[in-house]
């Protein structure tokens, strides 16, 4: 069985060769970048939603205190501040998260669906002579 690697991704067939060619190769380069940037998303993602969590926890948290001044982190440093603006920092912040984890979640199935296309204009080419799937 003849194997070919195609700019990091795995070329395999019955010894049928089908030419490569500028747009092609172009087509498996797109491809990869698409795909790398679906794994950083991904984690950025996961980042994003720990952060909701830890903004909701808090939130919780500052409506269980029954403190007028409370200790706020920015940064590296703690503050005293009112509790209103606390919680009102809290909702801007929350509200702010929530926004970045929908960009986040778009972007994904933009590149997912992007993925698919490459994917359809490749193995319609190549057919079994490319592997575009993750192990």
């Amino acid at each position: 069985m003849q194997q070919v690697f195609l700019d990091g991704y795995e070329q395999k067939g019955s010894g049928t060769e089908t030419e490569v060619t500028w747009e092609d190769q172009q087509n498996i380069n797109k491809f990869g970048r698409l795909n790398n940037r679906f794994h950083e998303l991904e984690d950025e993602i996961k980042v994003a939603k720990e952060n909701n969590e830890s903004l909701e926890d808090a939130s919780n948290e500052l409506i269980l205190s029954d403190e007028d001044i409370v200790r706020f982190q920015i940064g590296e440093v703690f503050t005293h501040m009112p509790r209103e603006e606390v919680e009102s920092r809290l909702e801007k912040m929350k509200d702010d998260s929530s926004k970045k984890l929908q960009k986040l979640e778009e972007e994904k199935e933009s590149v997912l669906a992007q993925m698919a296309d490459l994917k359809r204009i490749l193995y319609g080419k190549f057919k079994d002579s490319i592997n575009l799937e993750e192990d």
